[in-house]
């Protein structure tokens, strides 16, 4: 097999992931990244991302993983619905390996390091659509790896696969440090991340992290639109906004008040805020119509809402997959019937998460309503949905329809039967 001429644009999670792992296969891989890694450690967060085991392994077997032992392990998902300000439900639960959360800025800077003194050929410029052509006519295969940017707009919406015209959630994400744990939580869940779930308005959860100046705890608000959490429209700035954190909190949650009553913000780039409208885009595009295919990966064609925290797994898998394409492909050329295989056995493992994270943004159907308070009472069906957002593929086989649901529930241990709290 010879050495192949391929672009990466974009340098995020997956982006760099992949170029990596084309490197290391010995092929002439060159980067389209926006910033140089000084800027990127000097700008703000750009994601709450959550690391599960099984991505963790793929880092691992690619000798991406540079913070294992570094990044404070996640051993124990603390969820928590709250009603009316009191908590009505609690499910502890353990995944069967840990997690964690590196800051984009901390991961991506390193890792573009790494490829440039490994050799990599890095353009920092900011492509424009209209300069894809130019790009894709240099190289062999060109693969667009842009996440929410604008060269997302060069591939086509599947209205087929797209369920959402519009975002189900309005986010806030602040990186803190100071947070302590309330001291009602389990003596064995260590220090987890703490998912709540205030009815009818959204989600908070607090994800402990490795950020620029050290360990860390994220939070996360997922705000109904219009409703009592989506307060962040103005995107007020880090104090700012955890002051207003504190006061949701002291109104919806108040069993967390005092934990973070000391917080600090870790840094002044230490918030993000906007939305997402999940979508599913087609994988090839032709930037220009005489000229060659490109492909997209990960968040570009398959972009989900981080409720169910799959972002950066999904990012992984999707690199570790395309990698493996390109070196089974040999010499084959890259054109438009090889890219749609490439999707097509990535979509066969993203359909699961799209399905999942829909499931979690709407009101929750009376069958996951059952299995939640099925796993707050029974530590089995809690170790099997902690493992579906590890493994999200199992979702369909548990969760996916109100029969999967009833054959697992009075199938494994004693049934309960009775439907959970509405959420």
């Amino acid at each position: 097999m010879g050495m192949r001429e391929i672009a990466v644009v974009g340098a995020g999670q997956s982006g760099l992931h992949l170029a990596l792992a084309l490197q290391a296969d010995g092929h002439r891989v060159t980067v389209v990244a926006e910033r140089t890694p000084e800027q990127i450690r000097a700008g703000r967060i750009t994601s709450s991302q959550a690391m599960f085991g099984p991505a963790r392994a793929i880092e691992r077997a690619a000798g991406l993983a540079l913070w294992d032992g570094v990044a404070p392990d996640t051993r124990a998902l603390h969820t928590v619905v709250g009603v009316d300000a009191k908590p009505v439900l609690t499910i502890d639960a353990q995944p069967a390996a840990a997690a964690h959360s590196v800051d984009q800025r901390v991961k991506t800077a390193a890792w573009l390091e790494l490829f440039e003194e490994r050799g990599g050929r890095v353009e920092y410029r900011r492509l424009e659509p209209d300069g894809l052509a130019a790009l894709a006519a240099r190289h062999e295969l060109t693969v667009v790896a842009a996440g929410r940017g604008a060269l997302g707009s060069v591939f086509a919406r599947d209205d087929a696969r797209s369920r959402f015209d519009a975002p189900q959630r309005t986010l806030a994400c602040l990186y803190l440090n100071g947070v302590g744990t309330p001291a009602d939580l389990p003596s064995t869940a260590g220090d987890p991340a703490r998912i709540h779930i205030v009815a009818g308005a959204g989600e908070l959860v607090l994800q402990p992290a490795l950020t620029l100046s050290g360990p860390c705890v994220i939070l996360l608000w997922e705000a109904v639109p219009g409703g009592p959490l989506d307060v962040f429209g103005d995107g007020p700035d880090p104090a700012t906004a955890l002051a207003r954190s504190l006061d949701l909190i002291r109104w919806h949650l108040p069993w967390e008040y005092e934990a973070l009553s000391d917080a600090e913000p870790t840094d002044a780039g230490a918030t993000l805020f906007g939305a997402v409208t999940p979508i599913v885009r087609h994988p090839v595009a032709r930037p220009t119509p005489d000229g060659g295919p490109v492909l997209g990966m990960a968040d570009t064609l398959v972009l989900n809402d981080p409720i169910t925290a799959q972002g950066a797994n999904n990012a992984t898998r999707c690199a570790a997959l395309h990698a493996a394409a390109v070196t089974e492909h040999g010499d084959g050329p890259f054109d438009e019937a090889w890219m749609r295989g490439v999707f097509a056995a990535y979509w066969e493992q993203a359909r699961h998460t799209v399905d999942f994270t829909a499931a979690m943004l709407g009101p929750l159907p009376d069958h996951i309503g059952w299995a939640f308070a099925e796993a707050a009472a029974r530590p089995e069906v809690a170790a099997r949905l902690a493992g579906t957002y590890e493994d999200p593929t199992d979702f369909s086989r548990w969760l996916g329809s109100p029969e999967a649901t009833a054959r697992y529930l009075t199938g494994s241990a004693a049934p309960g039967g009775t439907a959970g709290p509405s959420v």
